[in-house]
C-alpha cells in the first residue's frame, strides 16, 4: 500500500487532463516519432501558430500539484543521503533514501 495515496491520486488525475504535445508532421511521415520536438524552422506554421489544423506548442502551466512535488512514484519522499547521520534523521515510514555518490560499499551495508 503506497504512502501518500491521496497525493499520488491527485497527481494522476491532473496528468490525465494534461494535453499530450505532438511532434509536427509526425502523423504524415512514419519515420518521425510522435514525441515532442520544438519546431525551429523559420517558416514553420506550428511554431508561428498560423494554422488551425496544427497542434499547439508546449507552454508553461501544465505542471503537477505542489503537494505531490518531490514524491517518488512509490509515494515516499525522495532524500539524498551522504552519511549515517543523514540517515538517522529520516522517518522510515514516509521517507525514501537514495545513497549519494560519495557513499562507499562499506557504509552502504550499515
Amino acid at each position: 500500500m503506497p504512502i501518500n495515496k491521496e497525493k499520488l491520486a491527485l497527481r494522476a488525475e491532473v496528468a490525465q487532463s494534461r494535453p499530450k504535445p505532438k511532434r509536427g508532421e509526425s502523423w504524415r511521415y512514419k519515420r518521425l516519432e510522435t514525441t515532442w520536438r520544438k519546431p525551429k524552422g523559420v517558416d514553420n506554421h506550428q511554431r508561428k501558430q498560423k494554422s488551425r489544423g496544427r497542434p499547439g506548442l508546449v507552454k508553461v502551466g501544465h505542471g503537477g500539484p505542489k503537494i505531490s512535488l518531490g514524491l517518488h512514484p512509490s509515494g515516499y519522499t525522495d532524500n539524498l543521503v551522504h552519511n549515517v547521520n543523514d540517515l538517522e534523521k529520516l522517518n522510515p515510514k514516509t521517507d525514501g533514501v537514495r545513497l549519494g555518490h560519495s557513499v562507499g560499499t562499506k557504509k552502504e551495508r550499515k
